[in-house]
């Protein structure tokens, strides 16, 4: 790593960059999988022949190119052929099932599907893209070595990505992007991204931190080093020392297994400047243990699929701003908070997060009605998580609207009760999800980790614990302990299977 900022680019899409960095950092490595190491050179001319290959089966500019690969440089190069040919490239990932499957090539109409089996990868009654292809016909055509001529030209506005929700909640949203929101990503980077860093990918190639900021990895030229499947907090920890990574990325489930490591204190990270964690809420007790075993300074982000860069830490602020908040909005970036008539709450109260960004999705992909409910004419975006501004502007995530529930005539918000009982000391991690009761409407089921298992919390341990710190009716109603939080595929906790869990739980009342 050299300066933070890298030389000033002049390309105006992604499929111009790539060619730009590539003619002027051919050498600089572009990503680490296990023994195959590409760089610049090579990712460009990898994704150059197969991009002439889907030409040469119907595929052009504007056409949906799908890919339904795992996290890979094989991934990386279909989505560089898709943007040197000017298609719009959407990642499935590989652990959906067909119903979401279904869902997805239904809504986006894939001209051409890039796919890891031998056999059929579209379920029965789902629109069949024209150019089906599996992985190793895709090797083929990124290793036959031909060029790409006449290559088209796009402008700033058209399409480059469609990005899905998970479907936790229904059936997954498509939010696209344009160039110029890919690149505006890369000016709110700020201290995640410095020139030449080597960076930890542990997260999926079909989420948003991967398919919305590919425009700010290239344009800073970083390395992507990339985790091997299944995770293991020890090959995280043997491949940032190996390659000297400079910028550790990881979602909170991953960050608190890391911390625990035995070998980490012996370990030689002195390359590490930062690191950066998001997706979901981080502790108190993880976020002391980045800054204190780690030695480096760390940033919490707040994001979503429809906008990349929403709020964010700074390196120097405060222990008890990076603990509780999920820092400020970005430059450029507006945020208010909204009740449910769209009407902006005073401050200190809780509200609907809305934001309008540079980043922000320009629509869901063939969606209009949807669009129309979460997206305005001129670019304001609700989201479904509520918060509160602090006076020092920093925000206080409190949930998702949907995972609110109402006991007794009370808003309940299961982030905050979560946070509370996270700090008990026989509690590693919590998740809290509201079910149906007679008289009082609603009740909160409790779902925790014990930090022992040999010794865990009792429920009227827990109750009396979250009554002494906030209002009574906030207090969990019920507390199941479990092994393990079960988890999507993006490593979020799964509020759904724990909602279906509490359904049939023998569950008991203190």
């Amino acid at each position: 790593m050299t300066d933070m900022q890298p030389p000033a680019v002049t390309s105006t899409t992604l499929g111009d960059l790539f060619g730009e960095i590539a003619a002027r950092e051919p050498d600089a490595l572009a990503y680490v999988e296990g023994d195959d190491r590409m760089t610049y050179a090579d990712w460009v001319g990898r994704a150059d022949s197969l991009a002439a290959g889907l030409r040469a089966r119907g595929v052009g500019p504007g056409d949906v190119l799908a890919v339904m690969l795992p996290s890979s440089i094989d991934y990386a190069v279909v989505y560089a052929a898709g943007a040197r040919l000017g298609a719009v490239v959407t990642g499935i990932n590989t652990r959906l099932g067909p119903t979401e499957i279904t869902a997805i090539l239904d809504r986006c109409t894939p001209k051409a599907l890039v796919h890891e089996v031998d056999g059929d990868p579209v379920p029965e009654g789902a629109h069949r893209p024209a150019v089906l292809m599996t992985r190793t016909d895709m090797r083929v055509a990124a290793a036959a070595g031909t060029p790409l001529t006449d290559r088209p030209v796009r402008a700033p506005e058209d399409p480059v990505c469609i990005v899905w929700t998970s479907g936790t909640t229904g059936i997954p949203k498509g939010a696209w992007f344009d160039h110029r929101a890919l690149q505006a990503g890369a000016r709110l980077s700020g201290i995640l991204s410095a020139y030449h860093d080597v960076r930890l990918m542990p997260v999926p190639f079909a989420h948003s931190g991967y398919m919305s900021k590919l425009w700010d990895q290239v344009e800073y030229v970083i390395n992507c080093i990339l985790m091997p499947v299944p995770w293991t907090p020890e090959k995280m920890l043997e491949l940032m020392v190996q390659e000297r990574v400079t910028g550790g990325q990881g979602v909170p489930t991953q960050w608190t297994k890391f911390v625990e490591l035995p070998g980490l204190a012996d370990a030689d990270l002195s390359s590490l400047r930062l690191c950066s964690t998001g997706s979901a809420p981080v502790t108190p007790e993880l976020a002391e243990k980045l800054r204190t075993r780690l030695g480096v300074p760390v940033v919490v982000r707040y994001a979503c699929t429809e906008s990349v860069t929403v709020t964010g830490t700074l390196a120097d602020d405060p222990p008890e701003v990076l603990l509780h908040t999920v820092g400020r909005p970005g430059p450029g970036v507006e945020l208010r908070l909204v009740d449910d008539d769209g009407n902006e709450v005073p401050q200190g109260q809780t509200g609907i997060v809305t934001l309008r960004s540079p980043v922000g999705m320009r629509g869901y992909w063939n969606d209009p009605e949807r669009t129309a409910e979460t997206r305005t004419d001129d670019g304001w975006i609700t989201t479904s998580d509520l918060g509160m501004v602090r006076d020092d502007g920093n925000l206080v995530l409190q949930g998702r609207s949907s995972e609110m529930y109402i006991r007794g005539g009370y808003n309940v918000y299961p982030l905050e009760v979560e946070r509370v009982l996270e700090d008990h000391p026989r509690v590693a991690r919590a998740a809290v999800v509201g079910i149906p009761a007679s008289v009082i409407g609603e009740v909160g089921v409790a779902f925790v980790e014990a930090t022992d298992p040999a010794n865990p919390p009792t429920q009227d341990d827990l109750r009396a614990f979250a009554k002494e710190r906030m209002a009574d009716y906030k207090a969990p109603d019920h507390v199941v302990v479990v092994d393990a939080l079960p988890l999507t595929p993006v490593l979020k906790i799964d509020k759904r299977a724990l909602q279906e869990l509490a359904q049939t739980a023998e569950l008991t009342r203190s």
